[in-house]
């Protein structure tokens, strides 16, 4: 049932803690609950909360102290919110390693971030063998005799790999070695240790992706992250101890991390899944009887509702859905407004260094608004649209950059002070880079990025724009349009097609159907089409589109 619900600041309240008392404020109040829900198996809250004890003991016993950097390379499951938790008791800064990650991206983060320890399990499946690739990256493991007297060149602060699971590997403390040192150690070490943790200490570094620069780490409080999937549930989206929210993102993505504390805040259960199936996703929806649906990127709900399962899926248990359909083809909004008619969609706008989410809808807007704009900011956050010429806030409707402040910003990028500065001004507004404009209801629309301008001889021409026009293609599923270098205007736009099933389409008719919509200077005068996308954890990896494409035509920057 939607709740009648309008949001009144006066009656918030203020009351979070450090990561960890969060799943035991819930675990003290429905230890017997169901707490997690993925295809490998289910955890009660007290089954989560045992989990946790053992591996933060487990932990300690190997060493690892408060301040401690501790990377966590798992998939989304069970153990990959144990190990979360665990990292939290101990009062260690969790720095989430993409499980997409190859091996050179795999030794630049570890380096980075000065980590300490790295927790991944021998478990390797079809997509991925996390030993092979921490090995690929760090070749002289494969010749360590003495896992406990850990010393790699390329990363000298690391001191300890974890492997769970029933294998083994040179270098990696295995299954039985953590075991032993987990009942070695008292469960009072790990609760003295969480109880010195403060809500200004660092709980996670979250690694930016989807640029062709190395990766950035975001320093993420404990108050950043736990106020922000606080206010989110508790307020924004009215979550009750009976939410059931799906997801079938990664946990290592700030979006899916929020869908999941806002569940966990609550007492209420988290369903998800290691890797995103469409058909495994369409069952868990109906037989879990979802009840609030966390899925915001385009290409996995195109693969449902390509599904043969489709149509005999019931989702009338969803009352709440994210889904930003506002940055999508109308034709994905429209199967799910037939789908779920009476289930209130919103869109969202965040990132990484606003721990996830800064506006959304809710249920004291307008209906029709959350397939047409991102909501407005939560409680506490403010959101500013900069003219980046004037330096000036613009007026209602008009497009510049996102400035946003609040409790939620990140402390700033590890071991990076330029970016920081340049990011985080003197007054404590991050400037986002995006480019947006706030409506007559206070709703954010979002228009694309700065970096996503191209300067087409001289006019300024909005990747976004002119991927909407040939999204609006019958033929076209997905547009991804790029700007590559030219000699006579500096850069030209190119597009990149994904096509709708079995529709068939020419290049030259797509180029003379944008003719027929835009400006000559926004048409692309390349388009190229692509079976798969290349993507970092939930975003289409645009530097690579245009690597391949300058390649295929022999030019350079």
């Amino acid at each position: 049932m939607i709740p009648a619900l309008s949001e009144n600041p006066a009656k918030m309240r203020v009351s979070v803690s450090p990561l960890a008392d969060m799943l035991l404020k819930s675990w003290d109040r429905f230890p017997d609950k169901e707490a997690l829900v993925f295809p490998s198996g289910r955890q009660s809250y007290d089954d989560l909360t045992r989990s946790v004890m053992k591996r933060a003991r487990g932990l300690i016993g190997l060493g690892i102290k408060q301040g401690d950097h501790v990377g966590i390379l798992l998939p989304s499951g069970t153990e990959f919110v144990e190990t979360l938790f665990a990292v939290s008791m101990v009062g260690g800064v969790s720095v989430l390693l993409n499980a997409r990650y190859r091996a050179p991206e795999v030794r630049y983060v570890v380096e980075n971030a000065d980590l300490v320890a790295v927790v991944t399990n021998s478990e390797s499946d079809e997509f991925v063998d996390f030993v092979a690739r921490i090995t690929e990256a760090f070749p002289e493991l494969a010749h360590c005799t003495d896992p406990y007297a850990l010393s790699v060149a390329d990363a000298p602060k690391l001191r300890r790999l974890i492997l769970h699971g029933g294998k083994s590997a040179p270098g990696f403390v295995d299954q039985k070695g953590f075991d032993a040192a987990s009942d070695a150690t008292d469960d009072n070490a790990v609760h003295n240790a969480r109880l010195a943790v403060r809500l200004r200490d660092t709980c996670m570094i979250l690694y930016t992706s989807g640029t062709s620069a190395q990766p950035k780490g975001c320093l993420l409080s404990n108050e950043a992250i736990c106020r922000e999937a606080s206010n989110l549930a508790r307020n924004r989206w009215a979550f009750t101890e009976e939410e059931r929210v799906w997801s079938p993102m990664p946990l290592f993505h700030i979006a899916a991390m929020l869908a999941m504390l806002g569940a966990i805040e609550v007492g209420g259960t988290y369903i998800g899944q290691p890797h995103f199936d469409a058909s495994e996703s369409l069952r868990q929806i109906s037989a879990e009887q979802a009840t609030m649906v966390f899925l915001p990127f385009v290409t996995f709900h195109q693969a449902m509702i390509a599904h043969p399962d489709w149509d005999k899926t019931d989702m009338t248990s969803v009352r709440l859905m994210n889904s930003c359909f506002s940055q999508m083809p109308q034709a994905v909004g429209d199967a799910y407004r037939a789908k779920m008619p009476d289930a209130l969609q919103v869109g969202t706008f965040g990132m990484s260094e606003a721990s996830g989410i800064v506006t959304t809808g809710g249920y004291d807007m307008d209906p029709e608004l959350g397939f047409q704009t991102l909501g407005y900011p939560l409680a506490g956050i403010s959101v500013r649209i900069m003219s980046p010429d004037s330096g000036d806030e613009v007026s209602v409707g008009e497009r510049g950059e996102v400035w946003i402040k609040g409790y939620n910003l990140l402390d700033g990028y590890h071991r990076d002070p330029v970016k920081t500065a340049e990011a985080l001004d003197d007054d404590g507004w991050y400037h986002s880079g995006d480019i947006g404009s706030i409506d007559e209801h206070g709703h954010l629309r979002f228009h694309g990025r700065f970096k996503d301008m191209l300067k087409v001889g001289g006019e300024n021409v909005a990747a976004a724009e002119v991927e909407a026009v040939l999204a609006s293609h019958e033929a076209v599923e997905l547009a991804q349009v790029i700007g590559i270098p030219d000699a006579r205007l500096a850069e030209i736009p190119a597009a990149y097609i994904k096509l709708n099933g079995n529709a068939e389409v020419s290049a030259e008719e797509l180029i003379s159907f944008t003719k027929e919509r835009i400006a000559s200077f926004k048409v692309p005068r390349h388009v190229r089409f692509i079976e798969e996308w290349p993507m970092s954890a939930s975003k289409i990896q645009k530097f690579k589109l245009r690597l391949q494409l300058m390649a295929e035509l022999g030019i350079s920057d």
